[in-house]
Order: structure tokens, then C-alpha cells, then sequence
């Protein structure tokens, strides 16, 4: 399960963020190649990812899971500021 800002805000409180971000990572890391891929593919963000499947390829898993978790990241940064 990816942690996504409707499951942090869900509940009584607000999680802590190192915990949640702690989740996260722990998350993305048991994802394989092809959920990495398609969840960069179909992030839904502020900003939109134009990565050919070629290019996507030629990365690590390790740098695709990097991408996401920066994605993600980023976005609930962005929900909780506002």
C-alpha cells in the first residue's frame, strides 16, 4: 500500500512526518519494477511526467523508486503547507 495524503490526514490526527515519510520509502521499496512504472506513469500531481517506456527502461529500479518517492514526496509536502 502507497501512502497517499488522504490515508496520512485519515483518522484522529496527523501522523509525524518522519514516520510518514519513513512509510513511504518502506512502501515504494516493496514494489517491483512494473508497479514503479506504471504508478510514475499515472501519477497525478502538480506536475506531469512525460517519461518515454524507453526511458523508463534504462533506469535502475532503484532510481524509478527514487523518482516516485520524490514524486509523492513532494506532493504531500505541497497538501500539508497548504
Amino acid at each position: 500500500m502507497i501512502f497517499t495524503s488522504d490515508k496520512i490526514d485519515a483518522g484522529t490526527g496527523k501522523m509525524d512526518t518522519e514516520r510518514v515519510f519513513e512509510k513511504l520509502a518502506i512502501s515504494i521499496a516493496t514494489l517491483g519494477r512494473p508497479e514503479v512504472e506504471q504508478r510514475i506513469k499515472n501519477f497525478k500531481g502538480s506536475f506531469k511526467f512525460d517519461f518515454t517506456d524507453e526511458y523508463l527502461a534504462s533506469l535502475t529500479i532503484d532510481r524509478l523508486r527514487h523518482i516516485l518517492f520524490a514524486a509523492i514526496s513532494t506532493k504531500l509536502r505541497k497538501k500539508t503547507v497548504n
